[in-house]
């Protein structure tokens, strides 16, 4: 069968595949829908791809003329295997949101308009934006609060779940988590995360990942409980989804800024669950990500005491010295180097000399691997000279450097 020839005016001059949905912007070019409403709303440009000019709006203008240019070809062109592009449904207007979101507030009528809104979030960008500019991320946050306070939680769970994944589905954009960045929605979604399906309980760490970006420093100090801290280790523990390991991680390192919260997180067995889940991760950000946490964690005597306890917490710290990355790299010598100052018995110092971190410490010090991390090494191996200097692990030259 002969290659079809597709016409060059057909193609998306961003990705040069057959306009499904083609739309104009404001500078009058022609793109396939979804390619443009990824260009505009999921990458955030603000200019035109092929004139590179600042678009004054947003808006898309269907291109109708073209559209039945392009079935027309696919109908001619049919007995060569072309399949008909079938007509895309029309972005939802901001009238029939508002209609919706009204119709929602009827118990009756709730679940059937929270479908309703599901299906449109998922049609499109536009939908999306739409959806955000008309208050329904407001209106989604209340609901779920107002369900989560319902002490037969169970019988609102439903629309609970659904109001949230709609909320997760619309990508907002940074006004539009703020607009729900509240102490109540908080509290809600740690509940979800306690009680809420696999997945529901995904879309809230997600979530409040999200909100920890943006929130007011106070706020995350305020909103974050011992449950808070405790589900979230659960959600690390469950293993839902590699998405979710990585929010949760990043949500717990964006709580862990400030020194309460790191003893929560502590007292949660966040430090015990970090070595866990390092032993066995071979996932390069997700490495990083344990060790920034766990360098946090001991910057607290509890988090320092926690990784002492665990048989395994220092050789796993030492090990991912010089394997996964330079960040891992210099938050595992940060961590080692917080041991070595402040908990660093004689019982611990001869520790890590018997299970190699004093060997690792020697070798890193031989390797290009950072200015920063040279001085923390050889600020340990000055502490602990008398300790160390009589070990075979460590070279002459540095013996010489640090007398007893």
């Amino acid at each position: 069968m002969a290659e079809v020839e597709i016409p060059p005016y057909f193609l998306c001059p961003i990705t040069l595949d057959i306009m499904k949905d083609p739309v104009t912007v404001s500078t009058g070019i022609t793109y396939d829908r979804d390619s443009i409403e990824n260009w505009l709303f999921f990458l955030k440009k603000s200019t035109c791809p092929a004139t590179k000019q600042p678009l004054s709006d947003t808006d898309l203008t269907p291109n109708i003329t073209l559209r039945r240019l392009i079935q027309s070809w696919c109908v001619i062109h049919a007995s060569q295997g072309v399949e008909r592009l079938p007509t895309p449904k029309a972005p939802t207007s901001r009238s029939q949101l508002l209609k919706l979101l009204n119709d929602a507030k009827s118990p009756e009528k709730q679940m059937n308009c929270l479908q309703r809104l599901k299906s449109i979030s998922y049609q499109n960008q536009t939908n999306k934006r739409c959806m955000e500019n008309v208050g329904t991320p407001e209106f989604l946050a209340f609901l779920i609060v107002q369900k989560t306070l319902d002490p037969e939680y169970s019988e609102s769970k439903q629309a609970c779940e659904v109001a949230l994944s709609i909320l997760y589905s619309l990508q907002l954009s940074e006004s539009g988590i703020e607009s729900i960045s509240n102490q109540e929605f908080v509290e809600a979604l740690t509940k979800i995360m306690q009680w809420g399906s696999y997945e529901s309980r995904a879309y809230a760490v997600m979530l409040l990942d999200s909100i920890l970006e943006v929130a007011d420093p106070a706020q995350i100090v305020s909103t974050t409980s011992p449950l808070f801290f405790l589900q979230c280790t659960q959600i690390l523990k469950d293993e839902i989804s590699q998405k979710a390991t990585k929010a949760t991680l990043k949500v717990l390192i964006n709580a862990c800024q400030w020194g309460r919260n790191r003893i929560k997180a502590v007292e949660a067995g966040a430090v015990n669950l970090s070595i866990e889940l390092l032993l066995d991760q071979s996932d390069k950000r997700v490495c990083e990500m344990i060790l920034v946490l766990l360098d946090l964690l001991c910057q607290c005597a509890e988090g320092r005491a926690e990784l002492l306890n665990h048989s395994a917490g220092l050789a796993i710290v030492s090990k991912k010295i010089l394997r996964v990355s330079q960040v891992a790299s210099e938050k595992a010598v940060k961590i080692l180097h917080s041991i070595s100052r402040f908990s660093a018995t004689a019982g611990v110092v001869q520790e890590m000399l018997h299970i190699g971190v004093v060997a690792k410490l020697c070798l890193v010090l031989q390797v290009d691997c950072g200015i920063k991390i040279k001085e923390r090494i050889r600020e340990m191996l000055k502490l602990h000279s008398r300790a160390w200097r009589n070990s075979s692990c460590i070279p002459d030259n540095l013996i010489c450097s640090y007398p007893s």
